[in-house]
């Protein structure tokens, strides 16, 4: 039998390039290895941990669905799901949490930001997010999971739920690992932390057309600072150059350490190839909206698939735990 590969993105707003660049790309070329039987998801229950518009989400999530098929993932060859369709997901978070304790969870750095960002809604589900991501990948019993790097301390805690379910109950669920993307960290365009959709004028959206590119890489801070250090939005500009223009980099460089640098040219070769790269997928997209009918074939097919995985574990996990 194939190892399994899970991966999902939270469904607060359509995919922008650092969901493509740093998870979407890792998730089709697993898909396209043909080695592993790969699960996507829209995880729409994690995007009620903060506040949310219940419009926007049930908008969201299908416009998602609709962005894994642009951007090429097969429904011949992956299951496509929202998380809301497996219930079973929240019922064996429900029974990981039994061997997780709560000041595990308080320590999570992934929670403090949380609670940061939103300290007037700190609630049990922010809590267990991590609990229910592990549910969501050890119910596939998944052994590959493409996300970023800043994923990783809740891909740790999937890994002990793992061992401790297996140590006291018997279970045989494998210890997750991270696939990195050669993108997997893509910075925010105002310079200062990550390319977030809950981030205004922070991302670019893969259906922007190349004027709002440009418009948006132009807006790239490149002011100097103090000490002759690279500004933080000098280096996203490289490392957009980097990924996509990687042949030009020693050029700009050059020019930058020169101090002869036009950021107007390097920002505008960045803008034309992120273009170029977007186009076919654009096209591809506008293509499958036009035809709901296949995306609602599409979710329910991925549903009725993952859900007779998912009855199986939670079944065992009952079984082991005494339950049935």
């Amino acid at each position: 039998m194939k190892k399994r590969v899970f991966s999902g993105i939270r469904a607060t707003g359509r995919l922008h390039l650092g969901n493509y660049l740093g998870a979407v790309k890792g998730m089709l070329e697993i898909q396209n290895t043909g080695k592993y039987e790969t699960i996507y998801c829209v995880v729409d229950v994690h995007s009620i941990t903060t506040p949310y518009d219940k419009e926007m989400l049930t908008k969201n999530k299908r416009e998602i669905i609709i962005d894994y098929l642009a951007a090429g993932l097969d429904p011949e060859k992956s299951i496509l799901i929202y998380q809301s369709d497996i219930p079973e997901h929240i019922e064996l978070a429900f029974y990981f949490s039994t061997v997780v304790t709560i000041a595990r969870m308080l320590h999570l750095p992934t929670y403090k930001e949380k609670i940061k960002q939103h300290p007037k809604n700190v609630t049990m589900a922010l809590l267990n997010y991590p609990v229910l991501m592990a549910a969501d990948i050890l119910i596939y019993k998944v052994s590959l999971v493409p996300v970023g790097i800043d994923q990783e301390p809740h891909l740790e805690v999937a890994r002990e739920i793992a061992r401790k379910m297996n140590q006291i109950y018997g279970t045989d669920f494998p210890e997750p690992v991270r696939f990195a993307t050669k993108g997997e960290y893509i910075p925010s365009l105002t310079g200062e932390g990550k390319m977030s959709k809950t981030i205004a004028n922070s991302f670019i959206n893969l259906t922007d057309s190349l004027e709002e590119i440009r418009k948006k890489i132009r807006s790239v801070p490149t002011a100097s600072v103090s000490g002759g250090e690279m500004s933080h939005g000098v280096k996203t500009l490289f490392t957009f150059a980097q990924l996509y223009i990687p042949g030009q980099v020693e050029k700009f460089k050059k020019s930058y350490n020169d101090q002869s640098l036009q950021f107007v040219l390097l920002k505008d070769a960045i803008t034309e190839a992120i273009y170029q790269e977007l186009k076919p997928f654009q096209e591809r997209r506008l293509q499958i909206a036009a035809d709901q009918k296949y995306v609602d074939e599409v979710i329910k097919d991925g549903a009725d698939r993952a859900r007779k995985i998912a009855r199986e574990t939670v079944k065992e996990v009952k079984e082991k735990m005494g339950l049935i």
